[in-house]
Protein backbone atom coordinates (compact mmCIF):
# COMPACT_ATOMS: atom_id res chain seq x y z
CA UNK A 1 0.00 0.00 0.00
CA UNK A 2 1.56 3.07 -1.29
CA UNK A 3 1.99 6.04 1.23
CA UNK A 4 3.31 9.38 1.41
CA UNK A 5 6.52 9.15 3.71
CA UNK A 6 8.95 6.79 4.60
CA UNK A 7 7.04 6.64 7.86
CA UNK A 8 6.42 2.91 9.26
CA UNK A 9 3.27 2.19 10.74
CA UNK A 10 2.86 1.42 14.51
CA UNK A 11 0.29 -1.06 15.91
CA UNK A 12 -1.91 1.12 17.60
CA UNK A 13 -4.79 0.77 15.42
CA UNK A 14 -4.00 -3.36 15.97
CA UNK A 15 -6.18 -5.01 18.18
CA UNK A 16 -3.58 -6.82 21.00
CA UNK A 17 -5.83 -9.77 20.54
CA UNK A 18 -4.47 -10.33 16.70
CA UNK A 19 -0.81 -9.76 18.68
CA UNK A 20 -1.86 -12.24 21.50
CA UNK A 21 -2.87 -15.21 18.93
CA UNK A 22 0.54 -14.05 16.61
CA UNK A 23 2.18 -15.04 19.63
CA UNK A 24 0.57 -17.96 20.23
CA UNK A 25 1.04 -19.08 16.05
CA UNK A 26 4.65 -18.45 17.01
CA UNK A 27 4.74 -20.66 20.44
CA UNK A 28 3.56 -23.54 18.13
CA UNK A 29 5.41 -23.42 15.41
CA UNK A 30 8.50 -23.63 17.84
CA UNK A 31 7.00 -26.42 19.48
CA UNK A 32 8.11 -30.14 19.46
CA UNK A 33 5.18 -31.32 17.46
CA UNK A 34 3.23 -28.01 15.90
CA UNK A 35 -0.29 -28.85 14.39
CA UNK A 36 0.90 -26.36 11.46
CA UNK A 37 3.66 -24.19 10.60
CA UNK A 38 4.13 -20.70 10.70
CA UNK A 39 7.11 -19.05 10.70
CA UNK A 40 5.46 -15.46 9.69
CA UNK A 41 4.02 -14.86 13.57
CA UNK A 42 7.10 -14.34 14.73
CA UNK A 43 8.13 -11.74 12.29
CA UNK A 44 4.74 -9.51 13.26
CA UNK A 45 5.62 -9.90 16.46
CA UNK A 46 9.24 -8.65 15.72
CA UNK A 47 8.17 -5.88 14.11
CA UNK A 48 5.54 -4.91 16.80
CA UNK A 49 8.46 -5.05 18.88
CA UNK A 50 10.38 -2.52 17.17
CA UNK A 51 7.32 -0.26 17.44
CA UNK A 52 7.30 -0.39 20.91
CA UNK A 53 5.18 -3.26 21.85
CA UNK A 54 5.36 -5.37 24.74
CA UNK A 55 4.28 -8.59 25.98
CA UNK A 56 0.72 -8.00 27.83
CA UNK A 57 1.55 -8.57 32.26
CA UNK A 58 2.35 -12.25 33.48
CA UNK A 59 -1.24 -12.94 34.70
CA UNK A 60 -2.44 -12.05 31.05
CA UNK A 61 -0.05 -14.48 29.72
CA UNK A 62 -0.81 -17.10 32.14
CA UNK A 63 -5.26 -16.77 30.20
CA UNK A 64 -3.37 -16.62 26.75
CA UNK A 65 -1.45 -19.32 27.44
CA UNK A 66 -4.33 -21.46 28.85
CA UNK A 67 -5.96 -21.51 25.02
CA UNK A 68 -2.84 -22.35 23.82
CA UNK A 69 -4.26 -25.78 22.27
CA UNK A 70 -7.96 -24.42 21.20
CA UNK A 71 -6.06 -21.81 19.36
CA UNK A 72 -3.92 -24.21 17.43
CA UNK A 73 -7.04 -27.00 17.03
CA UNK A 74 -8.93 -23.76 15.78
CA UNK A 75 -5.93 -22.50 13.07
CA UNK A 76 -5.32 -25.97 12.01
CA UNK A 77 -9.02 -26.47 11.13
CA UNK A 78 -9.00 -23.74 9.15
CA UNK A 79 -6.31 -24.62 7.55
CA UNK A 80 -7.76 -28.23 6.73
CA UNK A 81 -10.76 -26.21 4.91
CA UNK A 82 -8.65 -24.34 2.88
CA UNK A 83 -6.45 -26.78 1.45
CA UNK A 84 -9.66 -29.49 1.11
CA UNK A 85 -11.76 -26.59 -0.88
CA UNK A 86 -8.48 -26.68 -3.31
CA UNK A 87 -8.57 -29.83 -3.56
CA UNK A 88 -12.05 -29.99 -4.83
CA UNK A 89 -11.75 -27.33 -7.54
CA UNK A 90 -12.40 -23.38 -5.43
CA UNK A 91 -9.73 -21.14 -6.77
CA UNK A 92 -11.55 -18.04 -4.75
CA UNK A 93 -10.59 -17.87 -1.32
CA UNK A 94 -12.41 -14.79 1.03
CA UNK A 95 -10.88 -14.16 4.56
CA UNK A 96 -12.76 -11.89 6.48
CA UNK A 97 -10.59 -9.81 9.07
CA UNK A 98 -7.95 -12.17 9.18
CA UNK A 99 -5.44 -10.39 11.44
CA UNK A 100 -1.97 -11.10 11.45
CA UNK A 101 -2.45 -14.88 9.74
CA UNK A 102 -0.62 -15.25 6.65
CA UNK A 103 -2.01 -18.37 5.43
CA UNK A 104 -1.33 -16.69 1.85
CA UNK A 105 1.94 -16.89 2.82
CA UNK A 106 2.20 -20.02 4.40
CA UNK A 107 -0.54 -22.98 2.89
CA UNK A 108 -0.02 -24.91 0.05
CA UNK A 109 -1.87 -23.40 -2.53
CA UNK A 110 -3.15 -24.98 -5.68
CA UNK A 111 -2.66 -22.76 -8.98
CA UNK A 112 -4.33 -19.87 -9.98
CA UNK A 113 -5.71 -19.27 -6.24
CA UNK A 114 -6.53 -15.83 -5.63
CA UNK A 115 -6.66 -15.14 -1.83
CA UNK A 116 -8.77 -11.99 -0.86
CA UNK A 117 -7.75 -10.51 2.65
CA UNK A 118 -10.39 -8.26 3.65
CA UNK A 119 -9.57 -6.27 6.77
CA UNK A 120 -9.06 -2.60 8.70
CA UNK A 121 -6.43 -0.58 6.24
CA UNK A 122 -3.73 -0.24 9.13
CA UNK A 123 -3.91 -4.56 9.60
CA UNK A 124 -2.78 -5.19 6.19
CA UNK A 125 -0.50 -2.21 5.76
CA UNK A 126 1.35 -3.50 8.92
CA UNK A 127 1.33 -7.11 7.10
CA UNK A 128 2.74 -5.93 3.91
CA UNK A 129 5.10 -3.53 5.38
CA UNK A 130 6.33 -6.38 7.90
CA UNK A 131 6.44 -9.81 5.12
CA UNK A 132 8.29 -7.39 2.68
CA UNK A 133 10.81 -6.68 4.83
CA UNK A 134 11.61 -10.58 5.07
CA UNK A 135 11.40 -10.75 1.16
CA UNK A 136 8.05 -12.86 1.81
CA UNK A 137 6.36 -13.98 -1.20
CA UNK A 138 2.69 -15.69 -1.12
CA UNK A 139 2.01 -18.69 -2.29
CA UNK A 140 -1.15 -17.89 -4.33
CA UNK A 141 -2.47 -14.20 -6.17
CA UNK A 142 -2.89 -12.17 -3.03
CA UNK A 143 -5.22 -9.21 -3.08
CA UNK A 144 -5.72 -7.15 0.02
CA UNK A 145 -9.19 -5.28 0.50
CA UNK A 146 -8.60 -2.76 2.74
CA UNK A 147 -11.94 -1.60 4.04
CA UNK A 148 -14.16 -1.90 7.47
CA UNK A 149 -16.68 -5.31 7.43
CA UNK A 150 -19.47 -2.86 8.77
CA UNK A 151 -18.97 -1.06 5.02
CA UNK A 152 -19.91 -2.31 1.68
CA UNK A 153 -17.37 -4.80 1.69
CA UNK A 154 -18.86 -6.60 -0.95
CA UNK A 155 -18.45 -4.00 -3.34
CA UNK A 156 -14.89 -3.38 -2.23
CA UNK A 157 -14.68 -7.01 -2.64
CA UNK A 158 -15.76 -7.07 -6.38
CA UNK A 159 -14.05 -3.96 -7.05
CA UNK A 160 -10.87 -5.81 -5.95
CA UNK A 161 -11.43 -8.64 -8.80
CA UNK A 162 -13.92 -11.59 -7.23
CA UNK A 163 -15.80 -13.01 -9.49
CA UNK A 164 -19.34 -13.64 -7.82
CA UNK A 165 -20.50 -16.15 -10.44
CA UNK A 166 -17.78 -18.45 -9.36
CA UNK A 167 -17.89 -20.41 -6.16
CA UNK A 168 -15.51 -19.51 -3.17
CA UNK A 169 -14.06 -20.30 -0.11
CA UNK A 170 -15.01 -17.89 2.63
CA UNK A 171 -13.65 -18.23 6.06
CA UNK A 172 -14.81 -15.99 9.06
CA UNK A 173 -12.57 -17.10 12.30
CA UNK A 174 -12.87 -15.04 15.04
CA UNK A 175 -15.12 -12.63 13.71
CA UNK A 176 -18.79 -13.71 15.26
CA UNK A 177 -17.88 -13.04 18.48
CA UNK A 178 -17.13 -8.83 17.67
CA UNK A 179 -20.75 -8.78 16.07
CA UNK A 180 -24.03 -7.65 17.32
CA UNK A 181 -26.73 -9.87 16.50
CA UNK A 182 -28.29 -7.83 13.66
CA UNK A 183 -24.50 -7.06 12.36
CA UNK A 184 -24.20 -11.02 12.76
CA UNK A 185 -27.42 -11.25 10.42
CA UNK A 186 -26.02 -8.68 7.53
CA UNK A 187 -22.69 -10.79 7.55
CA UNK A 188 -24.36 -13.96 6.39
CA UNK A 189 -26.94 -11.89 3.95
CA UNK A 190 -23.52 -10.74 2.27
CA UNK A 191 -21.95 -13.68 1.89
CA UNK A 192 -25.15 -15.39 0.69
CA UNK A 193 -25.21 -12.41 -1.98
CA UNK A 194 -21.73 -13.56 -3.14
CA UNK A 195 -22.18 -17.12 -3.39
CA UNK A 196 -23.26 -19.55 -6.15
CA UNK A 197 -23.34 -23.15 -6.28
CA UNK A 198 -20.05 -24.98 -4.87
CA UNK A 199 -19.16 -22.16 -2.49
CA UNK A 200 -17.92 -23.46 0.65
CA UNK A 201 -17.65 -21.29 4.07
CA UNK A 202 -16.01 -22.03 7.56
CA UNK A 203 -17.35 -20.30 10.73
CA UNK A 204 -15.88 -20.00 14.11
CA UNK A 205 -19.27 -19.69 15.96
CA UNK A 206 -19.60 -17.99 19.34
CA UNK A 207 -21.98 -16.93 21.95
CA UNK A 208 -22.38 -17.59 25.88
CA UNK A 209 -25.23 -20.77 25.38
CA UNK A 210 -26.18 -22.72 22.35
CA UNK A 211 -28.67 -20.70 21.35
CA UNK A 212 -26.52 -18.39 18.75
CA UNK A 213 -24.81 -21.30 17.45
CA UNK A 214 -28.54 -22.75 16.56
CA UNK A 215 -29.40 -19.45 14.72
CA UNK A 216 -26.07 -19.62 12.62
CA UNK A 217 -26.60 -23.52 11.54
CA UNK A 218 -30.09 -22.30 11.30
CA UNK A 219 -29.82 -19.40 9.37
CA UNK A 220 -27.49 -21.41 6.59
CA UNK A 221 -30.27 -24.41 6.53
CA UNK A 222 -32.99 -22.27 5.67
CA UNK A 223 -31.02 -20.22 2.97
CA UNK A 224 -29.71 -24.11 0.94
CA UNK A 225 -26.47 -24.62 2.98
CA UNK A 226 -25.58 -28.14 3.89
CA UNK A 227 -23.96 -27.92 6.86
CA UNK A 228 -21.81 -30.24 9.29
CA UNK A 229 -20.13 -29.10 12.95
CA UNK A 230 -17.53 -30.07 15.62
CA UNK A 231 -17.33 -29.08 18.77
CA UNK A 232 -14.43 -27.37 20.17
CA UNK A 233 -13.91 -29.97 22.48
CA UNK A 234 -14.09 -32.67 20.09
CA UNK A 235 -12.17 -31.03 17.58
CA UNK A 236 -9.15 -30.75 20.32
CA UNK A 237 -9.72 -34.16 20.92
CA UNK A 238 -9.23 -34.63 17.38
CA UNK A 239 -5.85 -33.00 17.03
CA UNK A 240 -4.64 -34.55 20.55
CA UNK A 241 -5.11 -31.52 22.48
CA UNK A 242 -7.67 -32.52 24.84
CA UNK A 243 -6.11 -34.30 27.52
CA UNK A 244 -7.77 -36.06 30.54
CA UNK A 245 -6.43 -33.45 33.24
CA UNK A 246 -7.16 -30.29 31.41
CA UNK A 247 -9.91 -27.57 32.94
CA UNK A 248 -13.06 -27.38 30.88
CA UNK A 249 -12.85 -23.69 31.70
CA UNK A 250 -9.80 -23.58 29.12
CA UNK A 251 -11.97 -24.85 26.45
CA UNK A 252 -13.92 -22.11 25.01
CA UNK A 253 -17.79 -23.25 24.19
CA UNK A 254 -17.53 -22.80 20.68
CA UNK A 255 -18.68 -24.64 17.45
CA UNK A 256 -16.81 -24.78 13.66
CA UNK A 257 -19.42 -24.67 11.04
CA UNK A 258 -18.20 -26.36 7.65
CA UNK A 259 -21.39 -25.67 4.86
CA UNK A 260 -21.84 -25.71 1.24
CA UNK A 261 -24.11 -23.90 -0.89
CA UNK A 262 -26.20 -26.86 -2.71
CA UNK A 263 -29.13 -25.40 -3.96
Amino acid sequence: MARADDSRYDTESIDPTELGVAWLRAQENHSGCPLFTDPYAQMFLDAAEERGWQLPPAHVMDRVRSIADYAASRTKWFDEFFIAAGANGIEQVVVLAPGLDARAWRLPWVDETVVYEIDQPEVLAFKAETLRAHDAQPGARYVQVAVDLQQDWPKALRDAGFDDTEPMALAAEGLLSYLPAEGRDLLFERIQELSVNGTRIAVESFGAGREQRTDVMQWLTEHGWEVTTTTAADLMDRYGRCGPDQPDETTPRTEFIDARLVC
